[in-house]
């Protein structure tokens, strides 16, 4: 896929500036999510790392672009963008739907570049090789908003707004239909770069037992820390949550 410079921007926002030569930490989003959902998080981890936080198509300054509404389809047109910005160390940190974002595009860049993720975070998703029959995309819109309020993503007074659901939901439903439909094929999806889970320990969607579960995903070693709240723990306390990433990159 060959991707013009101006797409090239379009992928990813910087919100701090950092001094050069720190390690980078490429951040995927959650379903309906974007690039600022990783502000707080990218300020707090400034100056020891810069976050690339990345925007997919579809929402915000890119909502006149067709939605990509499958896994493979994201990772690669993000891949396809970032596979000649990369220099130096660099890591992932994908959250819920940017979990298996950030695990295909890393193993994009371990399969067809010289060089790969330093490290592959991933956060408040169970494991690829957990399979659940969920239709969360099929739902009306009411439905929809119900399991968005269950998460506690997305303010309930944002989605109040007819408006403003007429922006969010189809972004949403996008973004769920591609995560409950995406299945890796058993026998190729592994990295080889060590992965470090995060979760929330009361997360209702990705239970600890299932994101430990990422440790047959890389031929290196995992590790896994818990954060106290639910899907949207790093919400909470993004020092807590930058200062881990910083342990790890």
């Amino acid at each position: 896929m060959r991707v013009s410079k101006d797409s090239l921007r379009s992928w990813t926002r910087r919100f701090v500036e950092v001094p050069q030569g720190v390690p980078r930490l490429v951040c995927f989003p959650h379903a309906g999510g974007s690039a600022a959902s990783f502000r707080p998080l990218a300020q707090a981890l400034a100056p020891k790392a810069e976050a690339w936080c990345v925007q997919y198509p579809g929402r915000q300054d890119r909502r006149h672009e067709p939605f990509l509404d499958s896994v493979p389809a994201l990772a690669d047109a993000a891949f396809a963008a970032l596979r000649h910005e990369l220099d130096g160390p660099f890591a992932f940190f994908g959250h819920s739907l940017g979990a298996v974002v950030a695990f295909e595009v890393a193993r994009r860049f371990e399969q067809l570049t010289a060089q790969g993720p330093g490290r592959l975070i991933v956060s408040a998703r169970r494991a690829p090789s957990i399979v659940r029959d969920e239709r969360v995309h099929q739902r009306d819109d009411a439905g929809l908003i119900r399991e968005l309020d269950r998460l506690g993503g997305t303010a309930s007074a944002l989605l109040a707004d007819a408006d403003m659901r007429a922006l969010v939901l189809p972004v949403v439903r996008a973004d769920y239909r591609a995560v409950e439909t995406y299945r890796p094929h058993p026998e190729s999806a592994q990295v080889t770069c060590p992965i470090s889970v995060f979760a929330g320990k009361d997360d209702p969607v990705a239970p600890l037992p299932e994101v430990r579960a990422w440790d047959a995903h890389t031929v290196s070693h995992t590790d896994v820390r818990a954060f106290p709240g639910g899907h949207f723990y790093l919400d909470d306390d993004p020092g807590a949550v930058a200062r881990a990433l910083l342990d790890v990159m």
